[in-house]
């Protein structure tokens, strides 16, 4: 088997990156960790091997700041008339099964995927989706991941087209862009113009119980279909999000 990792690295941001991106990681040394247990325990560096002590690391971001899964929680308190799930009530069988990519790297920022769009892609590659399929959608806006603009990158996916995913089974859907909707910037500029509600965030608030994998990387590495996807989130009581490690795996 081959494994394709599909997920960004936790480490440090940069310093002026705005709070809602911020990642901060605290490293504590052998040598911190040989004063700890001194500390702890009295027990000597040199009863220690090479002297040294555990390495640990403290982290502090926010749930949707990292390759991350958003649970129906995250977009309304209340969805299709009951309360929306959290990340640890969502059902396992929904993180690892059949995978299929979509390549829409073609659709310029803002230019949101539609079902058409959608369904030309799965008759292009020859596939047609089943319940529980992983649809993953390819922006190739990873390549910014780093970037200042990475918010302001990708097309997004129209609420249509998320719906008509749903129908078909899907419940868990991916982009390797900053987030599932068009750039928030644009959204909100047209919410303003056009003064009406079901612009703004208008794939998030579609009223359906999926979830969302945001900022994926290489999804360019994988064929249109044939692997497994792996995305457990991590257990985070009454939560919106969680990280995950989104794996690929290849025959």
């Amino acid at each position: 088997m081959r494994f394709v990792d599909l997920s960004a690295t936790i480490e440090p941001t940069p310093p002026g990156t705005p709070p809602y991106n911020r990642v901060e990681v605290v490293y504590h040394d052998h040598q911190a960790g040989a004063a700890m247990i001194r500390q702890l325990f009295d027990v000597q560096p040199e009863l220690l091997r090479n002297r040294e002590g555990w390495a640990i690391e403290d982290i502090t971001f926010g749930t949707h700041n990292v390759t991350h899964v958003d649970a129906p929680y995250h977009y309304n308190s209340v969805i299709q008339g009951k309360p929306a799930q959290t990340i640890d009530e969502l059902p396992l069988e929904w993180f690892f099964s059949d995978g299929v990519v979509l390549n829409m790297t073609h659709k310029a920022d803002g230019n949101a995927v539609t079902v058409e769009d959608v369904q030309q892609e799965l008759v292009r590659i020859g596939y047609t989706l089943k319940p529980l399929d992983i649809v993953l959608v390819h922006t190739g806006r990873d390549r910014f991941y780093k970037q200042p603009d990475y918010i302001f990158r990708g097309p997004g996916v129209t609420p249509e087209a998320t719906r008509w995913l749903y129908e078909q089974g899907v419940r868990v859907m991916g982009i390797d862009a900053w987030g599932w909707d068009a750039p928030l910037n644009l959204q909100a500029k047209e919410a303003l113009t056009k003064k009406q509600p079901g612009i703004f965030w208008a794939a998030h608030q579609v009223d359906l119980p999926y979830a969302q994998i945001e900022r994926l990387m290489n999804l360019g590495e994988l064929p249109p279909f044939g692997f497994k996807v792996v995305c457990f989130p991590l257990k985070i009581k009454g939560a919106s999000a969680a990280p995950a490690r989104v794996v690929a795996i290849l025959e």
